[in-house]
């Protein structure tokens, strides 16, 4: 049997979705965060994401040494209010993640993310699951590790996309610590920016980082309309 292949949204359509995590972060265009992962070896060190005009609108500060579990994660916004909380499951076979609005206390899972199949490491494919709708079911395809991936909702459009940074001037594409998450119009951002979490913990786990056996075809652009921080 013949498998659909991914549609390309028209960037002005909205798609008619409900938010996951939070309205306020359904985006009425398609945006184009900037996303700089920071080291790893000082407290308060994460991710943080940037608009198109240089503001901050996600910040994780929760992967230092003094963070506490390092099974969870802490989206916040521009303000500094925690949105999301993402946490490991355990135990599970599939690198099951779930997330939770806000700080997580007492509360029900909104998604839950995990390997498609338990064969394969970084490679397979993730499945997303949103527990207030069966019917939203995305499929994340691609690498990571490669930062060259698609976001996929049930009807096989793409909702979202990580992909390399390159700066237009130059026609440099600069190293995966930073990089892009295009967001399409009428989807979540900060789910999309929460997802972005749990595949880079997956990543690591895998043991792909920067020393891993990935090997990334890289494709430069000229073409770069997003904020360069």
């Amino acid at each position: 049997m013949l498998s659909r292949s991914p549609r390309t949204r028209n960037p002005n359509k909205t798609m008619n979705t409900r938010p996951i995590v939070e309205g306020g972060f359904v985006y009425g265009e398609e945006t184009h965060l900037t996303v700089l992962k920071t080291s790893l070896f000082f407290p308060g060190d994460g991710f943080t994401a940037y608009d198109s005009k240089g503001v901050r609108a996600f910040r994780v500060d929760s992967y230092g040494p003094d963070s506490g579990d390092a099974g969870e994660l802490v989206l916040v916004d521009a303000s500094g209010r925690c949105i999301l909380t993402v946490r490991r499951k355990r135990p599970s076979l599939h690198q099951r993640w779930e997330g939770f609005a806000g700080e997580r206390s007492g509360q029900k899972p909104l998604f839950s993310v995990r390997r498609s199949s338990m064969i394969g490491r970084s490679g397979s494919g993730m499945t997303v699951e949103v527990y207030s709708n069966p019917r939203a079911e995305y499929q994340i395809e691609g690498s990571f590790g490669c930062r060259k991936c698609t976001i996929l909702n049930a009807e096989k459009e793409v909702v979202a996309e990580i992909s390399r940074k390159v700066v237009s001037f130059t026609n440099v594409m600069l190293e995966k610590d930073v990089f892009v998450l295009s967001v399409k119009a009428g989807f979540d951002g900060a789910f999309a920016m929460g997802l972005v979490l749990v595949l880079d913990q997956i990543h690591g786990a895998d043991g792909n980082g920067e020393n891993g056996t990935n090997v990334c075809v890289e494709e430069p652009s000229n073409k770069d309309p997003y904020f360069s921080p």
